[in-house]
């Protein structure tokens, strides 16, 4: 099955999604033919005009998406049939959560580029009130493009509500001026990485998760040491348990329990819904907990313990 790469342009209205796209679509180092479905998930001030588009933009397919339950498995493959797309770009409405359309994407589409655009002058405001948007946004953008900034603006503000959710997505600043900036602020991780063990703070669980899981290679052959939930599992191989903490992004409603897979022999003990302090070996290897490769806690000790004064970990 031949794959589909799909560009994702995320962001509320008014943030410079169709602008970004029109500006793409003109550019014929990018837009050399390819047969192109643009999906417009919402109606802004700017439209598309694909008469500017190389020839004409008779390779492009629009299709407006005006209700998110219209972006079915069903839906998107018969669109890109119609038009035999070899790829999908789509200008994703800023109220909508964007799993649902990860879920419905047809075989063989790839999600190729998320770009998330904000306008500068009202995403404080936005953040403030509307967070899990925010969050939903933020999390699996390659790149955050603020916009529209005054020169006078604070850019540590905004630098800080995006590492708070991602340490892995650029952040690009673009002035009113018409310059434009890469964030180059530093973030130093609040444990030392290069330690004989590194020590892991209750108040740093979520901050270290985050960046095992995004960044596992640098992790192999760590020894970490950090307080932890147990979950042992009847279904789980002898001498294999998780081991995490409950963690929270944005709000009550998306508490999870993010645990890796841990194994551990005789004589350690640990029991389901206990609470230990772990010191662990980190190695890469595959477990079919996960079904493919992962990190793995080689567990030298496990102490049973209090919980945390704080048992869900947060990245505040």
């Amino acid at each position: 099955m031949d794959q589909v790469p799909v560009y994702i342009f995320s962001g509320f209205l008014e943030s410079g999604k169709t602008t970004f796209v029109q500006g793409t679509m003109e550019d014929r180092r990018f837009n050399g033919g390819e047969r192109t479905l643009i999906l417009l998930c919402e109606e802004g001030e700017v439209e598309l005009d694909l008469s500017k588009f190389p020839q004409g933009g008779k390779n492009v397919t629009v299709r407006f998406v005006e209700e998110q339950d219209d972006l079915t498995e069903a839906n998107l493959a018969k669109w890109a049939a119609d038009c035999r797309c070899e790829r999908v770009m789509v200008e994703y409405n800023g109220m909508w959560l964007i799993q649902p359309f990860y879920d419905a994407m047809p075989d063989g589409w790839i999600p190729y580029q998320n770009m998330f655009f904000v306008d500068g002058r009202t995403f404080i405001n936005y953040n403030a009130n509307m967070r899990s948007l925010v969050v939903d946004k933020i999390k699996d953008a390659d790149v955050c493009i603020f916009k529209r900034l005054p020169k006078s603006a604070d850019i540590m503000e905004f630098h800080k509500i995006v590492r708070g959710v991602s340490r892995r997505s650029d952040i690009v600043y673009e002035f009113d001026d018409g310059t434009v900036v890469p964030d180059e602020i530093e973030d130093p991780l609040p444990f030392d990485i290069e330690a004989p063990v590194i020590k892991i703070e209750d108040r740093d669980y979520a901050l270290f998760y985050r960046d095992l899981t995004e960044d596992v290679k640098k992790y192999q052959g760590k020894t970490v040491r950090f307080r932890a939930l147990a979950a042992v599992d009847k279904k789980f191989p002898d001498h294999v348990c998780a081991l995490g903490r409950h963690i929270m992004t944005c709000c009550v409603e998306d508490i999870q329990y993010c645990p890796l897979v841990a194994k551990y022999d005789d004589p350690i003990r640990i029991e389901n819904g206990g609470w230990y302090d772990v010191t662990a070996k980190i190695d890469i290897r595959f477990s079919r907990l996960y079904g493919k490769k992962g990190p793995i806690y080689v567990v030298q000790s496990a102490v049973k313990t209090t919980e945390p004064e704080e048992k869900v970990a947060t990245f505040y």
